[in-house]
Order: C-alpha cells, then structure tokens, then sequence
C-alpha cells in the first residue's frame, strides 16, 4: 500500500511539472519577406511572449510566403498545420470580410480618419472574428495602395487599357474592376513578379503599397506609378480560435494584449517606411504620375458605391455597415472642419 501511494505521488507530481511547462509553439506565416522591419517585430515579440511567460508561448515565424498564400496559410490554419498569420485585406475577406468595408476606394483622405473609423468599428470586427472561428490580435495596416505600371496610366481610358494584375480571389478588386469596365489578369501574388518581368509577361500593371512594391521587388519592372493611392490596405493579425481556446486563461490575456500592442508597432513602422519608399522610388527612377481631375474624382467615387452595392447583394458585407462606414467619415470631417474654424484658429 505504501509503495503503491509512493508511485501515485511520483505520477501526481510529474502530471503537476508537465502542466507547468507545458510549451505552446505559435506557427506564424506573413508573405512579408524575412529580414524587414516588419519581421523584426515578431522577433521582438517572440521574446516578449518567451520572457513574459516564462517560455510557455512562443513563436515560429515563416516568413516570405513559404507557406504559400494566403488562402493556403488559411487552409492550413483550418487543418492546426499552422495557428495563424499577418493578413493584408485579402486574407482578411477570407475570414471576415464585413471588415474589408475599410478597404473601398477612395475612403479616406489620410490615416487620421482611417483610424478614427476603425477604432468605431474594432469591436464589431473582434467580434465577427471570433464568431467565425479566429481571433483578432492586432491590425498591423499596410499602407494606400498605388498603381505600379511599365507605361504611364494618366486616365481612367488608360488603365482599362492595362494588363492590370488582379489578385485571384480577392472579391472585392473583382468588384470594382468589374464597375469600372476594366477587364484585369487574375494571378495568384506568389506568381506577380514572374509575369511583370517576363518580356511577354501577362500584366504590365499592378497595385501595392510603396513599401510592399520595393519589399516584394516588383518597382525594378514598373517605370510608373500613380501619384494618388487608391485605397488603404488594410492588415490584420489573426490566430485561430482553436490554438487560442487551448492556451491557458494567462496566456490568453498576454497573447491579446502583446498582439495588440504588436499589430500598431507594425502599423505605426508601415506608415514610416511607406514614406520612406516614396522617396527610394522616385530616386530609383520610377516616375509619378495621373493628378487626378476633380470629374475623375467624382467618377471614381461613384464607381466605389456602385462596387458596394454589387459586394452588399453578393452578401461580402452588409448595407448597414457600408453606410455607418461613410457616415463616420462625413462626421469626422465635419468635426475637424469645425475645430479649424474654431475661435482658437480664427484669433490666429
């Protein structure tokens, strides 16, 4: 009886050791290539998360697409192959695709009203997220999308008449091309630079943030790029709800509160290096281009609600969303509009 209670007491204590340390190993995948800024942060918070829980949670990062794209890391997530990755709006639609309501056209002015709008919006979002089977942790936001072309597009006539690049899947470029009678290239991202610099190449034209243009290299085949952005690409750091549900409740609260503080470090470094590249594009030789009209303006502001309300009948996102979307717009401009005509600003 004794020996038998001496055994029992070994098993107790070694079941107690194995809890304590047990290591969860968090597999994550981003097309962002190894060695940037961006991956930089994930190291940092890989140790964050080492040190913070006493080397409970950690990261495995694959960066560079080797995972594949992102409806492959999305399936792999799906199948526990991987737990989650850094999403651009695409691989968001793919999981929540109300959310990408923040990447229509011709939205937002400059990054204060984009934030402004998503931090109205977050918590909807978290919540679809998880309703959905992820876990939103952060949104590290890419940058406004330029046009990158090898010869100049300087009208709405022109780029219908582009080989332009759609990334195969994305609903919502689908959409606006769609309305905007222009007829695009789907490919998949992993097959871009292939084409762009093949001399028979299927595009001639594509669309990326400046510093994904340099990251990904495809400004050494372009020699133009338009000088407006078109959009705000949108990024999101997501895990899936099935790795996240098995951490502990500690490692839960540390996982959200690092991936938040996480996805703005990335957001506030895409903003600095999109800046950035700007400048290294035009020094390398890439000419901006197309200071849009204010008909074309117009024009392009009418195709984006028309792509809307294809993208609301196909179900991609509510009505309701769309239309709260632009009406916190309108107000915060409005606001801005009334602290500039303050009394403050008049005196001055």
């Amino acid at each position: 009886m004794v020996l038998r209670r001496f055994f029992f007491a070994i098993l107790l204590l070694a079941f107690s050791i194995n809890c304590q340390a047990a290591e969860y190993i968090l597999k994550l995948a981003t097309l962002v290539p190894p060695d940037t800024s961006w991956t930089s942060v994930i190291h940092d918070w890989n140790k964050e998360l080492q040190q913070k829980s006493n080397g409970r949670l950690k990261i495995k990062l694959y960066a560079g697409g080797v995972m594949g794209d992102e409806p492959v890391v999305i399936r792999k997530m799906r199948t526990r192959q991987l737990h989650g990755g850094i999403f651009t709006g695409y691989g968001i639609g793919r999981m929540y695709s109300p959310a990408r309501v923040l990447e229509m056209p011709f939205l937002f002015r400059n990054t204060d009203e984009s934030d402004f709008v998503r931090s109205q919006l977050m918590p909807e979002f978290e919540k679809g997220f998880r309703e959905n089977g992820y876990e939103l942790l952060g949104w590290p936001e890419v940058g406004f999308v330029h046009l990158f072309s090898k010869r100049p597009i300087e009208s709405i006539d022109d780029l219908k008449q582009s080989r332009i690049w759609l990334w195969q899947g994305d609903v919502l470029a689908e959409a606006f091309f769609k309305v905007a009678d222009v007829d695009p290239i789907p490919l998949s991202i992993i097959d871009v630079y292939s084409q762009i610099s093949a001399i028979r190449g299927s595009i001639d034209t594509i669309y990326a943030p400046p510093f994904g243009a340099i990251a990904m290299q495809w400004h050494t085949r372009v020699k133009y790029a338009s000088r407006i952005p078109f959009t705000n690409g949108i990024g999101g750091l997501v895990v899936s709800r099935s790795f996240f549900d098995r951490l502990p409740a500690d490692l839960q609260t540390l996982l959200k509160l690092t991936g938040r503080e996480t996805g703005q470090k990335i957001a506030d470094i895409a903003r600095r290096d999109n800046e950035e590249s700007l400048q290294i594009l035009k020094d390398s030789g890439i000419t901006f281009t197309w200071d849009w009209s204010s008909t074309e303006i117009t024009e392009f502001n009418r195709l984006r609600d028309a792509a809307a309300t294809q993208l609301v009948k196909s179900g991609y996102f509510p009505e309701t969303v769309f239309n709260r979307t632009k009406n916190l717009i309108n107000s915060y401009r409005k606001k801005v509009a009334r602290e500039a005509t303050g009394p403050d600003s008049q005196s001055r």
